[in-house]
């Protein structure tokens, strides 16, 4: 469903009186939520996406620019053999299902991760729906798979180095921009807000170098519980945070 550009939404904003440019998610509790149901673990992965659907719109409608969720790590390789294989199979559903929803949102798609270690049919299919969302200038939606935070920085080191070994860049001349600039979000501000749901309180392995100043809510429901109005509840305690970025409170 297309968001009107003009429709409105409750203020949500920080000190500086603007929203957060950039929402950062990890949506955790799918299995759990199908399991508490007696239903297959892929149900919750099912239902975690018509969340996500919402979400898009949600932040399309606040204004809100970058919208990046984690939605498969690379310890989930770890899991069964069937629950990977059907988050395969729902990443390539969403791939097809959602491109006219989200051109119709205004909002462009990326992907941030290892292709390597998917399958071409997938990983075409991420590429054919970056191209075709490449208009979007409403929101930008991320989206992790097959992501990991110590193995994005260990691949940003790497390149680092082949530069200084190449002679294009010297050792005094590496500084934070630099290794930021190697990173998967090289594109992308930092976090403002990042949200975990399923009552975790942890990042696991997610934008570590990315989330140095970012405001946390770590929220009790399971991302399939996480409804719209939930979210105008975490956004709305956004707004009443005071973000010094080091410097002394007021």
């Amino acid at each position: 469903m297309a968001v009107p550009a003009n429709d409105a939404a409750p203020a949500a904003v920080d000190a500086t009186g603007r929203p957060p440019a950039h929402v950062a998610i990890i949506m955790d509790g799918n299995g759990r939520w199908a399991q508490r149901r007696k239903l297959p673990r892929i149900r919750g992965h099912r239902e975690g996406a018509e969340r996500l659907r919402e979400i898009v719109e949600e932040c399309a409608r606040f204004g809100i620019k970058f919208l990046t969720v984690f939605a498969f790590s690379t310890e989930n390789w770890k899991r069964s053999t069937e629950e990977v294989n059907g988050l395969m199979t729902l990443f390539r559903l969403y791939a097809r299902s959602e491109a006219d929803a989200l051109v119709s949102n205004g909002a462009r798609f990326r992907f941030i991760g290892d292709l390597a270690e998917l399958d071409t049919s997938l990983v075409n299919q991420i590429l054919e729906l970056e191209k075709r969302t490449k208009g979007g200038n409403r929101l930008e939606l991320t989206v992790a798979v097959n992501y990991g935070a110590r193995r994005e920085l260990a691949r940003a080191a790497r390149m680092v180095a082949e530069r200084v070994a190449a002679g294009e860049l010297q050792p005094s001349e590496i500084d934070e921009e630099t290794l930021n600039s190697h990173l998967y979000t090289s594109r992308l501000p930092d976090p403002d807000l990042i949200i975990r749901t399923s009552g975790e309180h942890r990042l696991s392995n997610f934008m570590l170098w990315q989330s140095a100043y970012s405001e946390f809510e770590f929220v009790d429901d399971l991302w399939p519980e996480f409804t719209t109005e939930k979210f105008r509840a975490v956004l709305a305690r956004y707004g009443h945070r005071n973000r010094r970025f080091g410097a002394a409170g007021g």
